[in-house]
């Protein structure tokens, strides 16, 4: 169970608090796991501790015993959909259906605790410390269950203020003379994002952050002309479209998860609870 603390946590600090001891008793815990094993579980990285090949075997035994225990002490009748669920997502994508999506969940399977961890990048190969993982375009994975969930596009926003004070782009080519609002070069993980920076001029000096709400604020600031997920700028009434015609790229959520994942009925619920929602806000909207 200290293993598989440690394996969903990543980091041995997160997992002592969880479970109540010490950083150097999970320590020894999971030395003496490697001793038994005949190897090694665990792999430092950037992110944290993520699992190896032999710790994954050993994750999924963690995890039919921790099943057991549970229906032990909670009985047969018990809700199938309980225990701990931790979803990996885009800032974007968790405000506007993931972090609504799962508040209907826990209203109808209250013993379920739900973690939303932000992140924008490349889906990891090995998902060690999260059940689902949402990501941006179609990822390239081993031992791992995907699924499209959500198609979106990002597109050219503007305040009417800015358009007013500086023009509106006739076409792509006038675009060069408007500061872009979007990420950080630098920062991009993901392909397909840099993909459509590609497509566009190139920028004037601008204003560039690794939030996508802060170019939904700079933008409806004045800040220049914003490219942003369409189900955000669409709904703001600071916002319009600019180059409507002239530029639209087309992109597409999919959830990742662990071979297993679809088999967990709390990983199962978690990821059903998120389609129906996502559906019912495009129903609406249409």
């Amino acid at each position: 169970m200290t293993f598989l603390a440690v394996a969903r946590l990543g980091r041995y600090t997160a997992a002592a608090e969880v479970l109540g001891v010490n950083h150097s008793t999970v320590s020894r815990r999971i030395a003496a796991l490697e001793a038994a094993m005949g190897g090694r579980v665990l792999v430092r990285t950037t992110g944290g501790w993520e699992v190896t090949t032999l710790g994954r075997r050993a994750v999924g035994i963690a995890e039919r015993i921790e099943g057991s225990l549970r229906e032990l002490v909670e009985g047969e009748g018990a809700d199938a959909v309980h225990g701990m669920v931790r979803v990996s997502a885009p800032d974007a994508f968790t405000a506007a259906f993931l972090a609504p999506a799962m508040t209907l969940l826990r209203r109808a399977h209250p013993t379920l605790a739900i973690e939303l961890l932000s992140a924008t990048q490349r889906v990891r190969q090995n998902r060690s410390g999260v059940d689902l993982e949402i990501v941006v375009g179609r990822p390239q994975v081993l031992r791992a269950y995907a699924t499209p969930v959500c198609a979106y596009a990002l597109r050219l926003y503007a305040s009417p203020a800015y358009l007013a004070a500086h023009g509106t782009p006739a076409s792509m080519a006038e675009l060069s003379g408007h500061p872009l609002v979007y990420y950080v070069e630098s920062s991009l993980q993901v392909d397909e994002l840099d993909r459509a920076l590609q497509e566009l001029p190139d920028s004037p000096p601008s204003l560039r952050s690794t939030s996508v709400f802060a170019h939904v604020e700079a933008t409806a600031a004045g800040a220049g002309i914003g490219l942003l997920p369409d189900f955000l700028g669409d709904r703001d009434a600071r916002l319009e479209r600019v180059l409507e015609r002239a530029y639209a790229h087309p992109l597409a959520y999919w959830a990742v998860a662990r071979d297993e994942g679809p088999r967990n009925p709390a990983v199962a619920a978690t990821l059903e609870a998120m389609t129906a929602y996502i559906q019912s806000v495009q129903e609406a909207s249409a």
